[in-house]
């Protein structure tokens, strides 16, 4: 007695295609809306920042993020001193450029603890808010994000470019708290640049705080 094949509602070529599909070469397609460099500032004294082989075009699809990312070392692996700059092309990682100088930075300071249990979490978290332009119509005023390795405890900052655009700032301080998962009651920074490059003692005073 001949039997018939069973049906299926996917042939092997449609299952071939779907899983083509969701390659991520091919849907990790969108183009970013910045150009970005990446630069190191190493421990050594006598050198500012060493600009890494790191260029991401504002023509790159999000997929060349990832690549950049998955070829450096992650904030945690870096030597005491050492810090990570990831600027708008054309920006300098330093309060005298033409872009920073008015401005000011939502400031994160973590325990030593934190530095294996969060560091390299919030700094790609830090890195994707930039490159996906996460924080709608305030992303204009962002400027680039730094992670410094620390003995005391490491720190981790986005730079805006003007320290009286309240509007923007705040924006960009609850979408980034909101993005980290920091605890409401955990208070985040905003601090200009001004103050911290003329403060007198150890801390410098928030500006704006959510």
């Amino acid at each position: 007695m001949a039997t018939s094949e069973p049906k299926t509602t996917e042939t092997e070529d449609q299952q071939a295609e779907s899983q083509v599909a969701a390659s991520p070469d091919k849907y990790i397609k969108h183009p970013l809306q910045n150009s970005f460099s990446l630069n190191l500032v190493p421990h050594h004294r006598g050198l500012v920042w060493v600009q890494l082989p790191a260029l991401l075009s504002n023509n790159d699809p999000l997929l060349h993020f990832w690549a950049l990312y998955n070829h450096i070392q992650q904030p945690s692996k870096l030597g005491f001193g050492c810090d990570y700059c990831l600027f708008k092309d054309g920006i300098k990682p330093m309060w005298e450029d033409d872009r920073n100088k008015l401005g000011g930075r939502w400031l994160i300071t973590l325990n030593k603890q934190q530095r294996h249990n969060d560091l390299d979490r919030f700094w790609m978290e830090t890195l994707l808010c930039l490159v996906g332009e996460s924080f709608d119509e305030a992303s204009d005023d962002v400027c680039g994000a730094v992670v410094n390795v620390r003995p005391k405890g490491d720190k981790l900052a986005i730079w805006t470019s003007n320290c009286q655009n309240r509007d923007a700032i705040m924006t960009i301080g609850q979408l980034y708290k909101e993005r980290l998962n920091i605890p409401i009651k955990a208070m985040l920074g905003y601090q200009s640049h001004d103050d911290t490059s003329s403060k007198s003692g150890s801390t410098t005073k928030n500006m704006y705080s959510i």
